[in-house]
């Protein structure tokens, strides 16, 4: 008997009993560690004293996700963000020591996001679209009385940045195309200027103010495929480079004091996280550090400890804090389910293949445990988006299905993020198309693979990437044998026509990207798979959050009563508490169990 028969299949009870964390925060004295989990299926606010390890459950809900964002600067009250039933119409919340919670930003319809602290630490930023739900405002919030002022108007579609330590300057952004943005300063005596004035396709993302507030730090794209990280003087508006990789710059920022600059990379499907000295110059390196994706990074008041999220293709996240002066990194957390023994898990590699055309295209490969001689079944993924990506990150439902012996191809098609300007924008207006020739492609490269069986391959994919399973199959309906949709966009006229309000300034940028359903109706409807649904003639299973404000729900009502008429196979599965996305541990077992039920009826076991 081979090593690889004996290795345990396990349920999706089991690989949804592995805790998720999200966000970190460190308290101000840096004694303490702020992050949400899910452990009671739900996620709460948690916090760990640094001495002892120990988690305490410091929220309770029962229904709507809680993540906190951070400690007051002077205390243990924290701040947390929630909405109602995934509707994605956050709220800001106050909880002090004693439990008791203040909704921050009540307004009915109002959706409000947390920007950063004050200097000095009496007053916090954030944005709401209460003013205009189509737009956000810049407000500061005081920490005494708990009143809103608004600081900017926002009347012309703007995304707010950063605002300058000594609250002279707001950094704005906007977007004209997915390709092609500008930045701008706005003054505390109402002055707008534009920074960034170019010609082409060029982006201009700021990220940062220094501690001076005498210089902006942005990201861009100018004259490179990828994107790295300036800085410009405001005064003399000379601009040097900060920091240039073989990759895109994704992230920059600084921490509280400034002696840190840290920024994240896009490597090839992977993040990494460079933590720099100011003073010095030098990075920081972490001694005994396990192979993987650092996320959440934050840095102590006083700058002696940093705290993150660490994950890997077949890890969890988990929370690690590294003290900076005794060079020591600690686990605080231990969450994968300890019924789950690792080396049954699939550990990904990053794969390549040519398309139609002969263009290189990326992808996240996990190859199942199989016996000498077996042939697998196989799926390919496709991310959302438009302009996602798959990284390489852990996913419980790929490897409950690579456990229960399915290969998983997870396709970053042309027009995806991360592998420079040309490969992302060269799926515009050739959505549903280009991009799907790249999926097909992949199916091919798991077809030349002597351990997949051709002949069982299907598509599967969420959001732009359920539009994907569905176009595939609408439009080459003879390609995969089965197609999962999860929350995926059925009709694009109806969805551009319906973004959420708060979406507005990114209308037009939607609409160059895949197509102004006012003007190129007929080319939307071209591209959307619920006019040729007569098409599909291969099993199929939906999945739908009621509240998802993205993707509404009659967007999977119509095309599963659609292909109901082809008399094929059809399932349809609908929570009534979830948006876009599903949260909740309960909805994620039924859905992914029925995933690999319908997989395993209608493409394992045929």
């Amino acid at each position: 008997m081979t090593k690889e028969t004996k290795r345990q299949k396990y349920t999706i009870e089991q690989f949804e009993n592995t805790e998720s964390l999200i966000g970190v925060a460190l308290s101000h004295d840096g004694t303490s560690v702020l992050y949400a989990s899910d452990r009671t299926g739900v996620y709460n606010a948690y916090s760990t004293q640094l001495n002892n390890g120990q988690p305490n459950q410091i929220t309770y809900t029962t229904t709507n996700s809680i993540f906190p964002i951070t400690y007051f600067p002077k205390d243990n009250r924290f701040l947390y963000q929630s909405d109602e039933g995934g509707n994605e119409l956050t709220h800001i919340y106050l909880q002090d020591e004693t439990g008791q919670v203040k909704d921050l930003t009540p307004g009915v319809k109002e959706k409000a996001g947390f920007l950063g602290w004050s200097k000095n630490d009496n007053s916090f930023f954030y944005e709401s679209n209460k003013r205009d739900e189509r737009f956000m405002d810049l407000y500061e919030m005081d920490i005494e009385t708990f009143t809103p002022q608004i600081v900017f108007k926002n009347q012309d579609g703007f995304q707010i940045s950063e605002v300058s330590p000594n609250k002279q300057y707001v950094a704005l952004h906007k977007s004209f195309t997915a390709n092609n943005s500008d930045m701008y300063i706005y003054s505390n005596d109402g002055g707008l200027e534009h920074l960034s004035p170019h010609e082409g396709d060029v982006q201009y993302i700021p990220v940062a103010f220094d501690q001076t507030s005498n210089y902006l730090y942005y990201l861009t794209d100018e004259e490179n495929e990828f994107l790295y990280l300036k800085r410009m003087n405001l005064m003399t508006k000379s601009i040097e480079t900060v920091a240039i990789e073989d990759w895109s710059i994704i992230m920059a920022q600084f921490s509280k004091n400034y002696q840190y600059l840290i920024y994240a990379i896009n490597n090839n499907g992977k993040v990494e996280i460079k933590i720099m000295n100011t003073k010095t110059g030098h990075f920081v390196e972490i001694d005994n550090l396990k192979e993987g994706q650092i996320s959440d990074v934050t840095i102590s008041h006083n700058e002696e400890k940093i705290a993150f999220l660490l994950n890997s293709s077949n890890a969890p996240d988990n929370l690690y804090v590294y003290d900076l002066n005794q060079k020591k990194l600690t686990c605080l957390t231990d969450t994968l389910n300890p019924e789950i023994n690792r080396d049954d898990l699939v550990k990904a590699d990053i794969v390549h293949f040519s398309s139609f055309d002969d263009l290189t295209i990326p992808a996240i490969y996990y190859k199942p445990h199989l016996n000498e001689g077996e042939k697998a079944p196989a799926l390919v993924w496709v991310h959302g988006g438009p302009g996602g990506q798959s990284m390489v990150n852990y996913n419980p439902l790929f490897q409950y299905l690579a456990n229960h012996g399915y290969a998983i191809l997870a396709v970053n098609n042309r027009g995806s993020t991360g592998y420079g300007k040309t490969f992302f924008k060269a799926a515009d207006k050739k959505h549903g198309e280009v991009d799907l020739e790249d999926c097909i492609e992949g199916k091919n490269y798991l077809a030349s693979l002597d351990y997949i069986d051709e002949d069982r391959i299907g598509i599967i994919g969420g959001s732009y990437g359920g539009f994907m399973v569905l176009a595939a199959m609408a439009f080459k309906p003879n390609e995969f044998e089965v197609g999962v949709d999860i929350f995926g966009v059925s009709n694009w006229e109806r969805t551009l026509k319906s973004i959420p309000s708060w979406w507005e300034a990114m209308r037009d940028v939607l609409y160059k990207k895949i197509g102004d359903p006012y003007e190129e109706n007929d080319y939307i409807r071209s591209i959307s798979p619920l006019f040729y649904a007569e098409n599909i003639n291969k099993p199929l299973i939906v999945l739908q959050g009621a509240n998802d404000p993205r993707v509404l729900k009659e967007e999977s009502d119509e095309i599963v009563e659609s292909v109901k008429k082809n008399n094929v196979p059809v399932e349809y599965i609908v929570f009534d508490d979830e948006g876009h996305g599903f949260t909740k541990r309960q909805n994620r077992i039924k859905g992914y169990q029925a995933i690999k039920d319908f997989l395993d009826q209608h493409l394992k076991d045929r």
